[in-house]
C-alpha cells in the first residue's frame, strides 16, 4: 500500500508500452498530473519524442514481456501499474500468447506492492472468437483477475489522433489507390479518441475508477467501415471506389496479404498489410454494449464527454490533400481583419485599433 504516499508527485507509475500510440497521451497526462512515470519499453529510442515533464520525472527502462526478470525489474519499483501493450499481428517471437495472454499475468504477479493496476484489453475480447487476437485479449483479462481481482480493465473500441493507424491507414491507401477493396465495409465500430482513454486511464490511476470492473469505451458516434473510408476521402478531398468484399473474399484477402508480408520479411507497407486474423476482426461489431451503458461503464459513466472524429481527425489529415495545407486559394481571405479595419463590424467585432501595430486599412497614419 501507498501508506504515507499522498499526493502524484510522491507516486510512481509504471506503464508497460508507453511508448506506443496510446502510451504518448497517457505517460503526456500522467506527467501533467505530477506522477512519476516508468516507461517500460522493448525500444526505448522513440521515447526520446514523449513529452518529458519535469527533468527526471519520465524515465525510460528496457523491457522485454517474455521475460519475467525484466518485468520484475521495472513493476517492483511501481505504486501503480498500466499495461498497454497489444499488437495487431504476431511477429517472430511477439506472439499473441506471450504478449497479450500471458504478460497481464506475469505484470501483475511482479507488482505486489503496486496500489491499482490498469490492464488497456479491446471491445471484442472473448475466448470463443475465431479471431486470436481476440481470444489472446480475453486470456490475458481472466489471467489478470485472478491475481489482481480488483484491476480495472479498459476495452476501447477503434482509437483515432494524430499518428493513429486508423484515419491514417486510410488516407494512405486512398492516395494509392484508385479502388479499395474493402473487407467488413459493414461491421460497425464506435471510434473513440486516443485522448478520452488516457484521460479514463488516469482517473483509474487517481483511484476515482472502481476497480475489479470492465469498461467499455467507445466515441459519440457509430460508424460502418465504409463510412470511416468515406468520412477519410471527404477530409482529403478524393474520390475513390469502395468495393464491398464478402468474408470469405475477406478472409481470402487476408491470408495471401499475411503470407506475403512474411516472404517479404515484413517490408511490404504497413497501409497494405491485413492478416486473416484481421478480417475475422472485421467481420464483428465493434460497439459499446447495451449493458455497459446502462451500468455506467462507458466515459460518460466516468463523467467523460466523448470527443467527435470531426473535432480532431481533419487536423491531421489535411497532410494527404492534393494540395495538403499550402492551398493559397483555400486560405486567402477576401475581408479585412477586425483588427486592422477602420471602423467597427458590429457589437460582437473584434475591434481594437489600439492594439495593432500600424494605422487601419483605408486610413491615413498620423503624426
Amino acid at each position: 500500500m501507498i501508506g504515507a504516499l499522498r499526493t502524484p508527485e510522491q507516486q510512481t507509475v509504471a506503464v508497460f508500452g508507453g511508448s506506443g500510440f496510446l502510451g504518448r497521451y497517457v505517460v503526456s497526462l500522467l506527467a501533467k498530473r505530477g506522477y512519476r512515470v516508468l516507461v517500460a519499453t522493448r525500444n526505448p529510442n522513440p521515447t526520446m519524442f514523449l513529452p518529458m515533464g519535469k527533468v527526471g520525472q519520465v524515465y525510460a527502462i528496457q523491457t522485454n514481456l517474455r521475460y519475467p526478470e525484466s518485468i520484475a525489474h521495472v513493476a517492483a519499483k511501481a505504486d501503480h501499474v498500466v499495461n498497454l501493450v497489444g499488437i495487431l499481428k504476431e511477429t517472430g517471437r511477439q506472439t499473441f500468447d506471450a504478449v497479450q495472454a500471458n504478460a497481464p499475468r506475469l505484470i501483475a504477479e511482479a507488482a505486489t506492492k503496486a496500489v491499482s493496476f490498469v490492464q488497456v484489453s479491446a471491445i471484442g475480447a472473448d475466448d470463443q472468437s475465431e479471431s486470436e487476437y481476440a481470444r489472446s485479449k480475453a486470456a490475458g483479462e481472466a489471467g489478470l483477475l485472478q491475481v489482481r481481482p480488483d484491476a480495472v480493465i479498459i476495452r476501447p473500441s477503434l482509437m483515432f489522433g494524430p499518428g493513429d493507424s486508423l484515419f491514417n491507414r486510410f488516407a494512405s491507401l486512398v492516395r494509392m489507390l484508385p479502388v479499395l477493396p474493402l473487407a467488413g465495409a459493414d461491421t460497425r465500430f464506435q471510434p473513440v479518441y486516443a485522448g478520452n482513454v488516457a484521460e479514463a486511464i488516469v482517473k483509474a490511476v487517481d483511484g476515482a475508477v472502481p476497480g475489479g470492473q470492465t469498461y467499455e469505451l467507445g466515441g459519440p458516434e457509430i460508424k460502418t467501415l465504409r463510412e470511416i473510408v468515406e468520412f477519410t476521402c471527404e477530409v482529403t478531398e478524393r474520390k475513390r471506389l469502395i468495393l464491398s468484399l464478402p468474408n470469405a473474399a475477406g478472409r481470402a484477402q487476408g491470408t495471401i496479404m499475411g503470407a506475403l508480408d512474411k516472404l517479404t520479411l515484413g517490408l511490404m507497407p504497413d497501409e497494405l498489410v491485413m492478416t486473416r486474423d484481421q478480417a475475422l476482426l472485421l467481420e464483428k461489431d465493434n460497439v459499446v454494449s447495451e449493458r455497459a451503458i446502462a451500468e455506467g461503464r462507458t466515459l460518460e459513466g466516468l463523467g467523460i464527454t466523448p470527443t467527435t472524429i470531426e473535432a480532431i481527425v481533419p487536423s491531421y489529415l489535411i497532410r494527404f490533400r492534393k494540395t495538403g495545407q499550402f492551398d493559397l486559394k483555400r486560405n486567402a481571405t477576401q475581408t479585412t481583419p477586425d483588427l486592422l479595419a477602420p471602423k467597427s463590424g458590429g457589437a460582437a467585432s473584434d475591434f481594437h485599433p489600439e492594439r495593432a501595430s500600424g494605422p487601419a486599412v483605408g486610413s491615413s497614419s498620423s503624426h
